[in-house]
């Protein structure tokens, strides 16, 4: 894999720090800005609604401009959103600034997974993903839970203070190495030629699967700090922990699924989604019992973002023709799922079902994608 494919990783290891840093910082922000559990939540999903306007709209906008041009101001502008985040005493500032950073941040992952793509060979499409998502995991793994810490010591603000620090030496290092030339790696289609992809059934087919998918991860992994003090009956210092937890299974599911999607994944997608709808239903039942769902934590990572990851390089297979937008669509249907997870769970703690209750809804949105992947559209010459 080519170098600047890490250095890209390093960009989205900051980016998927601030994405989901808020699951160990919800309560401390809610208490500090007086506002609800769930209305703190919603920063979380108002990120991911930005991602999801912004991907395409990005995707679309710098399609002709130089790759690297693109990436260092779509990551100047995520950078300077959290500074003023980290300064502001306003919530619906804050809430701002996460729709800000989110379009950014959408820019980026659209344009990087176009342009890792571009580097590798056709048939390299998933390492390539699996390389710049896993800064995403790895933000799981280190860069969350030392958010979280760094929350429970020094305030919530410091972990936006944390993400515009690594932000920095990022922009310095695609300056230096990210190649600056057109980022699909080859002449441009038109935009209407890339948007006509949509309109076939396969394609949106997958992107709904992942919607769903990733829709069940955020619900469950946004309020995964309630979970683990008010029904595990775990201390607040556990917190950091366990979220690391699931971050290093998260990051080992991407690491394989990278490796299978490029093999072809129809054995080995029906086989997951079975185990992770088995597995959210196991922490929601289990979650009393400290042990237990400790130790589900990290296999509902790998899971969950083995899953994703797979149906993420399918995306970009099914849209090859679209080699600007096929990152967006990807980006943008992760995020109609990260948007939506953890509404629906705020509307089961809203409703008085109590901190167990997103977990069973995330099971039920993985149940909803099974039933949606037995209708799967036929093409023979490409099979998921």
């Amino acid at each position: 894999m080519p170098f600047a494919l890490y250095l890209l990783g390093l960009a989205v290891f900051a980016q998927g720090t601030s994405e989901f840093m808020l699951a160990g910082l919800v309560p401390d922000i809610a208490r500090d800005l007086g506002v609800s559990v769930p209305t703190a939540g919603t920063l979380t999903s108002a990120f991911a609604v930005g991602m999801v306007v912004g991907a395409p709209a990005a995707a679309l906008l710098g399609r002709r401009r130089p790759s690297r041009q693109s990436l260092l101001a779509f990551l100047g502008v995520f950078l300077a959103a959290h500074v003023v985040g980290a300064l502001t005493s306003d919530f619906s500032v804050l809430l701002a600034t996460r729709v800000v950073a989110a379009l950014a941040n959408a820019g980026f992952l659209a344009v990087g997974l176009t342009a890792a793509t571009g580097m590798v060979a056709p048939d390299a499409k998933g390492r390539a993903t699996a390389v710049l998502l896993g800064g995403t995991t790895l933000a799981c793994v280190a860069g969350v839970p030392a958010g979280a810490a760094l929350g429970q010591l020094l305030g919530w603000r410091s972990a936006f203070w944390a993400v515009a620090l690594v932000s920095a030496p990022a922009l310095v290092a695609i300056a230096r190495s990210v190649p600056n030339g057109p980022a699909a790696g080859g002449p441009v289609p038109g935009a209407g030629t890339e948007l006509r992809a949509l309109r076939r059934p396969r394609l949106l087919w997958v992107l709904g699967l992942a919607a769903l998918v990733n829709g069940a991860t955020f619900c469950t992994f946004t309020y995964l700090a309630p979970l683990v003090t008010e029904v595990c009956g775990l201390g607040a210092g556990w917190v950091p922990g366990v979220l690391a937890l699931f971050g290093a299974g998260a990051f080992a599911g991407v690491t394989a699924a990278g490796r299978l999607a490029d093999r072809g994944v129809r054995p080995v997608l029906p086989l997951a989604g079975v185990a992770l709808l088995a597995g959210w239903a196991a922490l929601a039942l289990a979650a009393g019992r400290p042990g237990v769902a400790v130790a589900l934590v990290p296999v509902l990572g790998l899971l969950a973002f083995g899953v994703g990851s797979t149906l993420v390089t399918q995306v970009l297979y099914e849209a090859a023709d679209a080699p600007f937008l096929g990152g967006a669509f990807a980006t943008s249907a992760l995020n109609v799922g990260a948007a939506l997870g953890p509404v629906l769970g705020g509307f089961a703690l809203d409703g008085g079902l109590g901190h167990r209750s997103p977990v069973w809804v995330s099971a039920l949105l993985v149940a909803v994608a099974g039933l949606v992947a037995r209708c799967r559209p036929r093409r023979p010459e490409q099979p998921v």
